[in-house]
């Protein structure tokens, strides 16, 4: 057969003008097919072909400057963009707000599990996940510009019950992220910090009629990989582009560590390693973690979202009761130490990898005892939005899948944003200075969470923030728990748009949360 192995420019020249193009990434370059992007977006600048694109993607893709998502942004090479998180291109977000593209978000796990319904050549993804939410075509039905025109969903009935159905779509080109090929174009991910979708992308374009188009660090001989190594078979696969130079992620050429190649006293000597590493210094931050913590329980399936959340794995992990949970990312990863900003989404020494559908599915299903997950806005409902902020299309990611399905929802950030100045470490907290951007907002610009759907299954959702904590009822938002040192009037009630719900005993949180040592109240429990 010919062989497959192609230069990125050649294997950018097979992407035709008004193509779909499904790209696979989890920010900051995790299982990102960087040179075959960077091929699209050089072709592009030097032919002005292809045009027209449709993007899919499910997770957020890039740096925030240059790469990932980046190299579609520009005017005339896309024209629509479905996307599950966008804040690594601000490129592409402004294209979304000058209507230069139709605009569109979708659940990441919904993006995964759809491209594989696609590739199974079903019709669309019949699911529960997205109902009340922005996705929902009564709310929205996840278009996010005026250019975007389409309901990308249906509701329907079956069994008495509402379900949303989201529609196929055909995959012209899947952009695939590996570790190696073989001469015949068989591929493993045996090095990737991570799986994602890329299987369902690839399987997505095989079932359309499209191409795949790999990109790997490394080319194998013929009958070099052993066949529970292979993870998308070489009859799927157009063409082959090899990278010498691609990295676990942008900052860090190699770690077996992330890809969890690591056993016995080398895995050991890098958890050790990891916990030597310098920890952040304390701030409200690690206060609201202490607090959340108290909701975990031993044996408890858990997700952590970006953001404050991170916080509450680390602090887990440092009391050494990493053991004691079954931690999971979205991403498809249980255990290990998960690692943040930029790097949300790897995960070093992890005990187990899956595809990030199937983990979706783990979710959908009602697998997740506690989730801990950031916010931008909740209103008096207890509805909140992360998808859409100041006008600005940010996207949920994984946040509805995670939020709609587990039992308990533990939303963690600060009060407010944009000016907050605060002081802790003694054991109490003290507001010098109010955020202008209030986060207790008497309606939501958009809905990525349901209050009321939530209700109607039976979950347990709490607020939980530096000054003031609040849990979700039949009847609305109730503040039940105050920091000290804080005004419950000055400080909360006058900083919020909606008046809650009160306790009839507001309780006072424990001062040890306040001081700079942790003295670990709030540990894991049993059930």
């Amino acid at each position: 057969m010919k062989s497959k192995f192609v230069s990125a420019d050649a294997a950018a020249a097979l992407i035709r003008d008004g193509d779909t193009v499904a790209l696979m990434g989890g920010g900051g370059g995790l299982m990102e097919a960087t040179c075959l992007f960077q091929a699209v977006e050089r072709r592009f600048q030097a032919t002005e072909h292809p045009r027209h694109l449709t993007v899919v993607h499910a997770l957020g893709i890039g740096d925030k400057g240059e790469r990932g998502l980046n190299c579609f942004a520009h005017e005339g090479l896309v024209r629509k963009v479905i996307g599950g998180h966008w804040v690594w291109s601000p490129r592409m977000q402004q294209l979304a707000r000058d209507e230069k593209i139709a605009a569109y978000i979708l659940p990441g796990g919904v993006s995964s599990q759809l491209l594989r319904e696609i590739g199974g050549g079903r019709p669309g993804l019949i699911t529960h996940v997205g109902l009340g939410t922005v996705c929902d075509p009564r709310h929205g039905g996840g278009r996010m510009n005026a250019s975007a025109t389409e309901d990308l969903a249906e509701v329907m009935t079956l069994d008495g019950r509402e379900y949303l159905r989201y529609k196929p779509y055909a995959v012209n080109v899947a952009l695939v992220r590996a570790s190696a090929a073989d001469e015949d174009g068989n591929i493993s991910f045996e090095h990737e910090a991570a799986n994602l979708d890329a299987t369902a992308i690839a399987l997505a374009a095989r079932a359309s009629g499209g191409k795949v188009i790999v990109q790997v660090r490394e080319r194998r001989p013929r009958g070099a990989l052993k066949a529970r190594e292979v993870r998308i078979p070489a009859a799927w696969v157009d063409a082959v582009v090899v990278d010498e130079q691609q990295r676990t992620s942008y900052d860090i050429p190699f770690d077996a560590a992330l890809s969890g190649e690591l056993t016995g006293m080398a895995r050991a000597e890098a958890d050790a390693h990891a916990a030597r590493q310098p920890e952040e210094p304390f701030s409200e931050r690690q206060a609201v973690a202490r607090r959340a913590a108290c909701e975990l329980v031993e044996g408890a399936v858990v997700n952590y979202g970006v953001g404050v959340p991170d916080a509450v794995a680390k602090l887990v992990a440092r009391r050494g009761e990493l053991d004691r949970i079954y931690q999971t990312i979205e991403h498809g990863t249980y255990g290990g130490s998960l690692l943040d900003g930029v790097l949300f989404g790897y995960a070093r020494n992890a005990s187990a990898m899956l595809d990030a559908p199937t983990q979706f599915d783990f979710y959908a299903a009602g697998g997740l005892d506690i989730a801990m997950l950031g916010f931008g806005e909740f209103d008096a409902e207890g509805n909140v939005n992360v998808s859409r902020l100041g006008g600005l299309t940010v996207g949920p990611g994984g946040f509805i899948d995670i939020a709609q399905n587990a039992r308990k929802v533990v939303f963690c950030g600060t009060f407010a944003a944009k000016g907050l100045k605060l002081a802790t470490g003694d054991g109490r907290l003290r507001v010098l200075q109010q955020g202008s951007v209030r986060k207790a907002v008497r309606q939501v610009e958009q809905i990525t969470f349901s209050g009321p759907q939530a209700l109607r299954r039976g979950q347990q959702v709490l607020f939980f923030t530096e000054r003031a904590n609040f849990r979700l009822t039949p009847a609305g938002v109730e503040l039940f728990e105050i920091a000290p040192g804080v005004a419950l009037q000055r400080d909360v009630l006058d900083q919020m748009d909606f008046t809650p719900l009160l306790a009839a005993e507001i309780a006072v949180m424990p001062a040890s949360h306040f001081r700079t040592e942790d003295d670990g109240l709030g540990a894991l429990s049993t059930r």
